[in-house]
């Protein structure tokens, strides 16, 4: 493995309500490399968007701590996260929250109009092969069209990182395989360290490892020894 992007010690995260505390991570290390894809797995509430949103710099743990390469992010303040989050993280949600009113090339370059090194709005949605969609307007996309260029726009700025939580949780299965084939064509193409949260078990087998969450911790990491093409996976 090449150098970690992330690296976590006794990552933890407690919320309380009352008098009830809530171990949302408990004492996670994890260290994530440069250009790797990452799934991360297990059932609702084990842990896996809580992390994403620290290391995305969304949110603060509350012991700990979090590096990405040799920045540590838990010492940093919201203005410093803030910065952090527009010069190195892409985001991509299950819902697209493209602006209705927008083409396709407009949504993505609001983006570039705040970065310091974009990439030309139509240069991104050609990465996801919609260089021919760029003029529409989402409600003339289809759902798996959406989600294309709602990664467009996250990688767009040209981030070190992408963080997708459950990109394909709202698609049917061929058109999840196809975000999930931009994706993976991003990271080869760009070098765009890739974690990707999902419940669909065998989007497992397109990552270069597996992280099995439970109960706010890593319960098991699992290492493919190659990884799929989405094309060729059981959805």
């Amino acid at each position: 493995m090449t150098q970690p992007v992330f690296t976590a010690t006794a990552l933890t995260k407690t919320y309380v309500t009352g008098e009830v505390e809530v171990h949302a991570l408990n004492n996670v290390d994890l260290e994530i490399a440069e250009r790797e894809v990452v799934v991360l797995l297990g059932p609702s509430g084990s842990g896996k968007t809580t992390l994403l949103n620290i290391m995305g710099g969304l949110d603060h743990p509350t012991s700990g701590r979090l590096f990405f390469r040799d920045l540590e992010l838990t010492r940093l303040n919201d203005r410093d996260l803030t910065n952090y989050r527009r010069r190195n993280i892409g985001f991509v949600f299950q819902f697209y929250n493209l602006v209705p009113s927008l083409t396709a090339y407009e949504n993505v370059a609001l983006v570039t109009e705040i970065s310091d090194r974009p990439m030309r709005p139509d240069e991104a949605l050609s990465l996801v092969g919609l260089e021919a969609r760029m003029h529409n307007f989402p409600a003339q996309l289809s759902g798996g069209e959406q989600q294309r260029v709602a990664i467009a726009r996250a990688i767009a700025k040209r981030p070190a990182v992408l963080l997708c939580d459950e990109p394909t949780g709202a698609l049917d299965s061929k058109t999840g395989i196809r975000v999930i084939e931009a994706l993976l064509g991003i990271n080869r193409q760009l070098g765009t360290t890739t974690v990707i949260i999902t419940h669909n078990a065998s989007i497992q087998e397109v990552a270069d490892r597996v992280l099995f969450f439970a109960d706010g911790r890593i319960s098991r990491i699992q290492a493919n020894e190659t990884r799929r093409e989405a094309a060729t996976l059981s959805w």
